[in-house]
């Protein structure tokens, strides 16, 4: 079985998926192996429940008079497909990357071309080898876009995300300290993330670019074509400005406010109303884009409850993102209580970033900071620690929070929005 011989068949298909809890009618389904499962052999089973087809990678389990088919690997074939079919595209895919925002970027983005497109985009956080070739296979003829979404931790991970998803626009959102661990360090993130921008130079495709980005504006100095904001010969200039906590962007004039919060979110807007003015979108449609994108992804989303102001920003931490969450959360009116979590994937730069972390929060001079996670815990401070969420949780049943704000940041892995119900 190869792809151009398999491609018909998934041209019938409503989805493709991996999950073998999410099989519906006339899907193909992916059984991929684990250490502790193996997914083909629910194969037979899903063919009865309805699924199109189903790829395994062990032979015993092949029926092709079912329409479960063998191949040596299901990660392979389920690239070679995404590539295979990305090549019968002729629609504009516009790829992102980045150490900060990727997600919020993409989903303002979808929203703001959504206005005048039909536009398909990574759905939640499917940017990795596995995501962006489940997004690629989800464009269907009738969308006129597609926003893909890129993941990365190591070298060489960008590079093949864009060898699968041929994007004929880029953005990345910033070069930050996230997973300095994989990266090997700060210089490795730039050089990792800029393999995007390597991608679309050698293809002759368009980079957008925040010139007020020293890295961006270096990295695609004298480079055309390209799409540019942020300063005064740049193609599109926007000015920022925030209402109750909120963020918003002026163009010419005219103010699109958000609900979103913190600065830091300023240039996520301005690449979003970049690429739809790009795209002949008015700023009127951008604008009501803009107002009506609701955060409901636990990333710079605001929380009103019991009278007080809960932001939540809990999908991931970095020592760049936190900072940046730190510096926007003391500019809120009323006291103000933060509880930050561990930051993950740092490598020998975890102790000396979360003191340095710690050490900004005192400076701040925020009315009480709560530490969770071991790496915090570690450290000698005046903040209250916690070695995990379920022992904050404990301490916040007999104690009430009593700040009239509350900013809970930290990485997926410490999970402190469970502490919600408790504040």
């Amino acid at each position: 079985m190869n792809t151009e011989q398999f491609y018909p068949l998934f041209l019938q298909a409503d989805k493709v998926t991996i999950d073998s809890r999410k099989i519906g009618r006339n899907d193909i389904f992916f059984a991929f192996s684990g250490d502790n499962f193996n997914a083909a052999t629910l194969a037979r089973q899903a063919i009865d429940d309805g699924a199109l087809a189903v790829i395994v990678e062990q032979k015993e389990f092949e029926d092709e008079a079912k329409n479960i088919f063998f191949v040596p690997s299901t990660l392979d074939f389920l690239q070679e497909l995404a590539i295979y079919h990305r090549k019968q595209l002729q629609i504009p895919v516009i790829g992102l990357t980045g150490s900060n925002g990727k997600t919020t970027t993409k989903e303002i983005i979808h929203a703001v071309l959504s206005e005048k497109f039909n536009v398909q985009y990574t759905s939640g956080n499917l940017n990795n080898h596995i995501g962006v070739p489940l997004t690629l296979l989800s464009v269907k003829p009738e969308h006129e876009m597609a926003v893909v979404e890129m993941g990365a931790n190591h070298q060489k991970e960008i590079e093949l995300l864009c060898s699968i998803a041929r994007p004929d626009f880029g953005y990345i959102t910033n070069f930050g300290k996230a997973h300095l661990e994989g990266f090997g360090g700060f210089e490795g993130v730039i050089k990792g993330k800029s393999e995007l921008y390597d991608y679309l130079k050698n293809n002759g495709k368009t980079i957008l670019v925040n010139e007020n980005d020293p890295v961006q504006a270096e990295k695609t100095e004298n480079y055309s074509p390209k799409i540019t904001f942020g300063k005064e010969d740049s193609d599109y200039q926007f000015e920022l400005f925030s209402e109750e906590n909120f963020v918003g962007l002026m163009y010419e004039g005219d103010k699109a406010v958000s609900k979103l919060t913190g600065e830091y979110n300023f240039t996520n807007l301005c690449a979003a109303a970049s690429l739809g003015l790009h795209f002949g979108i008015s700023f009127d449609k951008i604008k009501h884009a803009i107002k009506n994108y609701t955060p409901t992804n636990m990333r710079s989303q605001i929380v009103k409850k019991d009278g007080k102001i809960l932001v939540l920003d809990t999908y991931n931490a970095n020592p760049s993102s936190m900072t940046a969450s730190l510096h926007n959360f003391i500019t809120f009116d009323g006291s103000k209580t933060v509880i930050i979590g561990d930051m993950l994937e740092l490598g020998d730069e975890s102790e000396r970033e979360h003191q340095a972390l710690l050490n900004l929060a005192e400076d701040l001079g925020f009315d009480q900071i709560i530490t969770v996670g071991k790496n915090f815990s570690s450290i000698h401070a005046s903040a209250l620690s916690f070695e995990n969420t379920a022992a904050l949780i404990e301490y916040l049943k007999v104690r009430r929070i009593q700040s009239e704000n509350v900013l809970l940041k930290g990485s997926r892995g410490i999970a402190l929005e469970k502490s919600i119900d408790f504040i």
